[in-house]
């Protein structure tokens, strides 16, 4: 009896219904790629490459190699901190990565340095004039009966305030019209003079203070016979302004886009008119940094004021006659002096300078607002209460012109129904 084999089928060989198919392996989602903020392996890697770049400096100035000095101890630490910091970075990171975060790292570093030096200088001329700031003569009183042995509750720096706004506020009645009338030239009307007197400007920005002072010294008081006062400190402290707020300016006047120029010329508008109501506008704001910067140039400067005010211990507020003080130049009488109440003095001008000039900062920061396409809740009222005038001025000029259209409509409809002729019926009317 031979045996057959049964061979398997393909019905056999397919896979039951019954059967679960195989499933296949789940992907992750894709974890986006984190750019910002600290995550805990790059502060540990921060700390380990601080402490890494610490050792090391130890090494090089205690064991190994013969350096001394606070300086290059610093210098040593943070070059190894970086070179450290780079290659544990570098571990988990790609080359992108590592230049970023490296770059980061010298930035803030950077930043952190400005910020204390700042803030060293800062307290520091606050906490040496801590003794004369307190008292009340100190700003109300001059140092006209005051001598330099005299107690803090004797004299003050009124007479050096007044005489310091005064020059500032002829400097800036000189520096501001005359500083961007020539930005918006150098913006608005390139050409061969235009680069000439930017060249020029450029020039000037190099000039010494001292200069300046000996200029107006020569022409105001050696050729025109006038007398040292505070106009004539304010027109050399205009000299050394002047190239500073037309440089800053010309900067900020080349950022403002170009469409918007374009825009107003394309409506029909001329150019004063285009510059006046869109480029100044746009660029307010940089404008009024360009003039701080000017003014924290200027309202500094001693050299030119000794040279054309002269020097005095007595208020004088007319700026026509008469020597007048500033500020620097007070400071700058006061620690000469050997006693400690004279330097408690000039420390307590310095901070008060300060004051002034941080508040002449916050003054033209509320009058140039904030950048352009940013309002204020006062401008945004402002401009729409704008806008509903327009809507409405136009609304009443339309209206008329509206209702007379529709009076000659009705006329000529009339007309034309008068003068129409009779309807011809054909011929079955005949």
């Amino acid at each position: 009896m031979t045996v057959v084999e049964e061979m398997p089928s393909v019905a056999d060989a397919a896979p039951s219904p019954l059967e679960a198919p195989l499933e296949a392996p789940v992907e992750p989602p894709d974890q986006p790629r984190r750019i910002g903020g600290p995550t805990r392996s790059g502060v540990l890697a921060l700390c380990g490459a601080a402490v890494s770049g610490l050792c090391v400096a130890v090494l090089l100035f205690g064991q190994i190699a013969p350096f001394s000095g606070a300086l290059g101890f610093a210098v040593t630490w943070y070059a190894a901190f970086l070179a450290i910091y780079a290659v544990l970075t570098g571990l988990e990171e790609d080359g992108q990565a590592v230049r970023d975060r490296v770059m980061t790292t010298v930035l803030w570093t950077a930043a952190g340095l400005l910020f204390t030096a700042l803030a060293l200088v800062v307290g520091f001329t606050a906490w040496r004039g801590r003794e004369a700031l307190p008292h009340g003569n100190f700003f109300t009183q001059d140092m006209q009966a005051a001598g330099p042995l005299d107690p803090l509750s004797n004299g003050g720096i009124a007479h050096a305030m007044v005489g310091t706004l005064i020059m500032i506020a002829i400097a800036l009645a000189v520096t501001v019209p005359l500083g961007l009338a020539c930005a918006v030239y150098l913006n608005q009307l390139p050409g061969r003079f235009s680069r000439f007197v930017r060249t020029i400007v450029e020039a000037m920005t190099a000039l010494p203070s001292i200069v300046a002072g000996l200029m107006v010294y020569a022409v105001w008081i050696l050729g025109l016979g006038m007398q040292k006062s505070g106009l004539a400190a304010g027109f050399a402290i205009s000299v050394m302004m002047l190239p500073i707020v037309i440089r800053a300016a010309d900067v900020v006047l080349r950022l403002v886009p170009g469409t918007l120029t374009e825009a107003a010329e394309a409506l029909g508008a001329p150019r004063w008119r285009t510059v006046w109501h869109v480029v100044l506008p746009t660029a307010r704001s940089g404008l009024a940094t360009a003039v701080i910067l000017g003014t924290a140039r200027g309202i500094g400067e001693t050299s030119p004021v000794l040279l054309t005010a002269g020097f005095t211990a007595a208020l004088n507020a007319d700026p026509t006659s008469g020597p007048m003080v500033s500020l620097p130049l007070a400071v700058f009488n006061f620690v000469k002096s050997p006693e400690p109440t004279m330097i408690a003095r000039g420390f307590g001008a310095a901070a008060v300078l300060m004051a002034i000039v941080l508040i002449l900062f916050v003054i033209a920061r509320v009058i140039g607002g904030r950048g352009p396409g940013h309002q204020t809740k006062r401008q945004a009222r402002r401009t729409a209460r704008a806008s509903r005038r327009d809507v409405e001025r136009y609304a009443d000029t339309d209206r008329p012109r509206s209702a007379g259209r529709i009076d000659m409509r009705l006329r000529r409809v009339g007309a034309t129904s008068h003068n129409e002729p009779a309807p011809d019926h054909g011929d079955g009317d005949r």
